[in-house]
Parts: structure tokens; C-alpha cells; sequence
């Protein structure tokens, strides 16, 4: 497994769709994963430190996990399969480990809350991560060793990557 963080929230300009962008924390891989718009802002809102009225979805998640007497661990993006992202949450409980599937989204929103590290398998990381090449004129993306059906299958990613500005990952917003 491979630690990561969260780079940023982005939003395609081609089609409006919300990426959360990982990034390794001892190496300069990339992971984007499409999100939903609801997820996307369950992030963001805790990242950003907003205080709301009432609590959201994965906020009650959080309370609901705490309640039961269980502690999440930590999450891992475990797996993709067919252009899917899978995850996992890991909840210590009563001396027992367990491994909670869930879409990578809602274990972002889960950790961010939760305050536990996040994860990607070394596999994973293979197939879809990136490298932003800053050397090559026009800032274009490197991609790690994937057979042709997978690199058509990640096309929309290599599309919207290749639109990133790299002074953009820099910026954070406070």
C-alpha cells in the first residue's frame, strides 16, 4: 500500500464531472478518480473547515461508526476494475480488524472526517496513476505501463489530466 493525500478537488471543463486528484506522499504520482458532486462537496466542506447546521451523510457515518464502539483505521483505494475504482474501509472494533467495501468517494469523505490516512495499492497506482512530466514542452502526462484495452478504458482521464495546469497544484485554497 501506498500512503497518499489529497492534491485537490477539480471539476472537468469538458463535461462538468468532479475529480478528486491523490497524490503519493513520497513520490510524484497522481491519482484522479471521478466523484460525484454530492461526494465532491462532502470533501470539500471538510477540507475547508465549513461549519454547517446539520450534519451530512458521511458525518453521520462517522458518528454511527463511533457509536458502535468501532474506530476507522484507515481507507485503502484497493482495486479498479472495468474504468471502477474500488475502496475500503478499515475499522478496528472489539480486537477484530474489518475491511468495509465502499466507492472510494465515501471513504474520502469518511477519512477526511475521521482524520486516518489514505491508501492506494501499489496496483492500482500501476494502472491508473500518472506522472506529471514539468520537462516536456506543452506539460504532458506520462503514464505507467498499461495494456492497450486499459489505456482505452482510462482515455477520459488522460483527457482531462492532459488540461491541468501544474502551477494549479501549488495553489491551495485556505
Amino acid at each position: 500500500m501506498v500512503e497518499m493525500s489529497i492534491d485537490s478537488i477539480r471539476v472537468s471543463l469538458m463535461n462538468y464531472q468532479r475529480v478528486v486528484i491523490l497524490k503519493e506522499k513520497s513520490a510524484g504520482r497522481y491519482l484522479p478518480i471521478w466523484i460525484g458532486p454530492n461526494e465532491a462537496d462532502a470533501i470539500a466542506v471538510k477540507l475547508q473547515n465549513i461549519e454547517l447546521a446539520r450534519p451530512l451523510t458521511h458525518d453521520l457515518l462517522q458518528s454511527v461508526v463511533s457509536s458502535l464502539g468501532a474506530v476507522l483505521d484507515y481507507i485503502v483505494v484497493s482495486d479498479l476494475e472495468n474504468d471502477t475504482f474500488y475502496a475500503k474501509l478499515v475499522l478496528s472494533i472489539d480486537s477484530r480488524q474489518l475491511d468495509i467495501d465502499a466507492r472510494p468517494s465515501d471513504a474520502i469523505a469518511l477519512a477526511v472526517r475521521a482524520g486516518v490516512t489514505i491508501y492506494a495499492e501499489e496496483e492500482v497506482l500501476e494502472k491508473a496513476g500518472i506522472v506529471l512530466d514539468e520537462d516536456t514542452a506543452g506539460r504532458s502526462v506520462s503514464e505507467s505501463k498499461v495494456d492497450e484495452q486499459e489505456l482505452k478504458g482510462l482515455s477520459a482521464y488522460q483527457d482531462f489530466v492532459s488540461t491541468l495546469n501544474l502551477d494549479d497544484f501549488d495553489k491551495r485554497k485556505s
